[in-house]
């Protein structure tokens, strides 16, 4: 795994999302920036980690990282602006709540839309998207696991003892248990209208 990108010695910030797939809920985005000098041994993609060991390594994320931010948009602000607006909502909002300076944002995936900071009103942020930037820098494979993990206690709080969609094990994808369930008992107050219309003809 790369510390960082390119050669200059930049301060970088990695960023990366959860639950843009999910039926339920919000998508959360984090932002990591870390240390080039701490060892990033054992943070690698979320997908990629056990949910034991993932929690792990967010505690060793939590201690060691030099700034981290998460942010988040609603299963409402998801019907409003469409999953990919409020991808880059709750990533904005995960870097409004980084204070430490940084020159650069590295994205993973192949899309961003470009950032200013809140006290720079014209001035974006340098960015580089990289698809499967999980897999190849530390501060973006962080971020996804701080993702991960918050979106994970977002539906455990919410939804931790149901069983009709069976949300504690399928984490709101759309499983077949899931989808059953919909065809079953109908929404609850947070699914994301917009997805069900367009899986309306499965459900």
């Amino acid at each position: 795994m790369r510390m960082l990108y390119g050669e200059s010695p930049e301060i970088q910030v990695g960023i990366d999302e959860a639950g843009r797939g999910c039926m339920i809920g919000p998508v959360i985005a984090a932002a990591v920036i870390w240390d080039p000098n701490i060892s990033g041994e054992g943070i690698k993609d979320s997908k990629k980690l056990s949910r034991k060991k993932r929690a792990e390594m967010r505690k060793y994320i939590e201690e060691h990282a030099i700034a981290y931010g998460v942010g988040m948009a609603s299963s409402v602000e998801i019907d409003d602006i469409n999953i990919l607006n409020a991808t880059y909502l709750a990533m904005h909002r995960a870097l409004d709540s980084i204070v430490v300076p940084y020159d650069r944002i590295l994205v993973d995936g192949d899309r961003f839309r470009s950032y200013t900071k809140p006290e720079s009103i014209n001035t974006h942020v340098p960015h580089v998207c990289l698809p499967s930037g999980d897999d190849t820098y530390v501060s973006i494979a962080a971020a996804s696991i701080l993702a991960k993990e918050v979106h994970d206690d977002w539906i455990m709080e919410h939804y931790g003892s149901d069983t009709l969609y069976d949300l504690p094990n399928n984490r709101g994808y759309g499983t077949k248990r899931h989808m059953e369930g919909l065809r079953s008992h109908g929404m609850t107050k947070d699914h994301r209208r917009s997805f069900q219309m367009k899986n309306k003809k499965t459900i």
